[in-house]
């Protein structure tokens, strides 16, 4: 078996292992990244979800390299498409004048800018990227990782990878259960987290949907899709709290819950710099068109766009039948997944109502391209909640709740390593819930919630930092996944160098201050100015 060994090496391609590759290599260190799916980005690219950010992004609010990924998608668009000369003045460009986002864009163009970043590390061996490859085991040594196995997805061949800091920013936190550290799923209880959301028993098996998104156009001609197998059972589908049959217009408002009914109006010939996506103010989804639209035609010239291309990522593909981690059939629901949304794309083709009295959309054409993917939907599933570490702070509702804290604003943590704000947003769920959808303060990223409470030279680098079920709805989004992974990267770095594990340097105030020093040094804000949430 081949083996391979490096300084860092970071496990899963995502948002926070493309940040935390990129920061410790920057930072002089050899890294070994792998990744399952065809594109590095997870969230942003090969599960093609356009960022949800909140809304001073423009200002403040994020590291100094994900704004540097953020303006280098804006300037890919300004020198490589033909922009109207309106949009490529437009400062803050938004080229699909999406309402979810102040940027949203085609995910194949963060693809490319996410390259250009790492491209230097690649070119200079100092970066070694594995494509496709997934971890399949684990070695250790009592309370040290001192290996991963991973295996090609398409083939059988297989590479022992081997380093002194192991980053897991994998998007369910696979590294967890092979190598034995300790951690939760689902649903904590109320007796053990104090939430106000929470329930009185755990719910391990309790987590939020997945969802399979697309991408879609609006052209001339017929471009239905064959009926899916499941279709008839997906459209008679009545969650008991939704209201309405799944594939309908009429849905919860997730945080009011009551029933609304949302509108879809294709290729509407709206201004796309009259787009104000502000979630204080709407949050955008009343035509679910524009919703996460991700090319609004008129930003390009004249003929170049036939239509707007807008992404589905939308409350009728969300999939709650059952969770994907640690069950025995998890392929098995991931492929039920992917029948819903052909389901509901057959639906929007066939059955949706239309303003105009009609049913069916025919034109809506499947744009697989956009995605890249030869089925027509995204890569990979978007997986809103992985496994978490049982780490040395927990983050509770409470400590950032609007409705508990209020003028208080969120906990401040000594300990603090970068900020982030979303709503306490979770999407229904495989126990039943419905949408819970809880005001936040703009809050702080913990140190003791990138360490595990016994293993020591593993570390979170995603979605699977010490939170809860209830706080992962604010902590899963791309800005704060992409600091704890360029904060996990590095800690590693800081670790080596000093010969200190992380738990020392929580531990210690003067290695606290100087590694927070170190990363504020390197663009990381730790610290939000007097601001409201929402």
């Amino acid at each position: 078996m081949a083996q391979m060994r490096a300084d860092v090496l970071v496990v899963g391609g995502g948002l926070g292992g493309v940040a935390a590759a990129l920061a410790a290599a920057r930072a002089g260190r050899s890294v070994i990244l792998t990744e399952e799916f065809d594109w590095l980005g997870g969230q942003l690219t090969s599960q093609a979800v356009p960022p949800d950010e909140h809304s001073w992004i423009e200002q403040f609010g994020a590291t100094a390299s994900y704004r540097a990924l953020r303006n280098g998608i804006r300037n890919y668009y300004r020198r490589h498409y033909p922009l109207t000369e309106r949009s490529r003045a437009w400062t803050d460009l938004n080229p699909g004048a999406g309402w979810v986002s102040r940027l949203c864009h085609e995910p194949r163009v963060a693809v490319a800018v996410l390259e250009e970043m790492l491209a230097p590390y690649r070119g200079s061996s100092r970066l070694t990227v594995l494509q496709p490859y997934r971890p399949v085991a684990v070695e250790t040594d009592g309370d040290r990782v001192i290996g991963v196995t991973v295996a090609h997805r398409d083939r059988d061949e297989r590479i022992d990878l081997t380093a002194p800091y192991v980053l897991d920013a994998t998007e369910t936190g696979e590294l967890l259960p092979l190598s034995g550290t300790e951690y939760v799923t689902g649903f904590e209880s109320r007796a053990e987290t104090g939430e106000p959301s929470a329930p009185a028993e755990a719910q391990p098996m309790n987590m939020q949907a997945v969802s399979v998104c697309f991408a879609l156009d609006h052209v001339d001609g017929d471009h239905t899709i064959d009926r899916p197998a499941g279709y008839d059972f997906w459209r008679d589908y009545k969650p008991d709290f939704w209201g309405d049959r799944l594939l309908s217009w009429r849905s919860p408002h997730p945080r009011t819950l009551e029933i609304v009914e949302r509108s879809f109006t294709p290729n509407p010939d709206d201004d796309p710099l009259a787009v104000n996506a502000d979630q204080r103010l709407n949050p955008g989804d009343g035509n679910l068109w524009t919703f996460r639209r991700i090319a609004a035609r008129r930003n390009f010239t004249d003929g170049v766009y036939g239509s707007d291309i807008t992404l589905v990522n939308w409350p009728m593909i969300d999939y709650f039948e059952g969770p994907v981690i640690d069950v025995p059939n998890a392929s098995w629901h991931l492929s039920k997944a992917r029948e819903l949304s052909y389901s509901v794309l057959y639906w929007l083709q066939t059955e949706a109502p239309r303003p105009d009295g009609g049913t069916g959309f025919p034109g809506l054409r499947l744009r697989g391209d956009v995605t890249g993917s030869r089925d027509g939907l995204a890569q990979a599933p978007y997986i809103r909640e992985s496994r978490r570490i049982r780490a040395e702070y927990t983050v509770v509702e409470q400590d950032l709740s609007l409705a508990v804290r209020g003028s208080h604003g969120a906990v401040h943590y000594d300990d603090a390593v970068g900020v982030g704000m979303y709503r306490i947003d979770l999407h229904p769920s495989t126990g039943g819930d419905n949408y819970i959808d809880v005001g936040s303060c703009p809050f702080e990223i913990p140190l003791g919630a990138l360490i595990p409470q016994r293993v020591e030279n593993l570390l979170p680098a995603g979605k699977n930092i010490g939170t809860t079920h209830v706080t992962n709805g604010s902590y899963r989004l791309h800005p704060v996944e992409w600091n704890v992974g360029e904060v996990a990267g590095l800690l590693a770095d800081f670790c080596l160098a000093r010969g200190e594990s992380p738990r020392a340097v929580r531990g210690t105030p003067s290695l606290l201050a100087e590694f927070q020093d170190r990363i504020s040094s390197a663009g990381v804000e730790l610290r939000w100015p007097s601001i409201a949430g929402y």
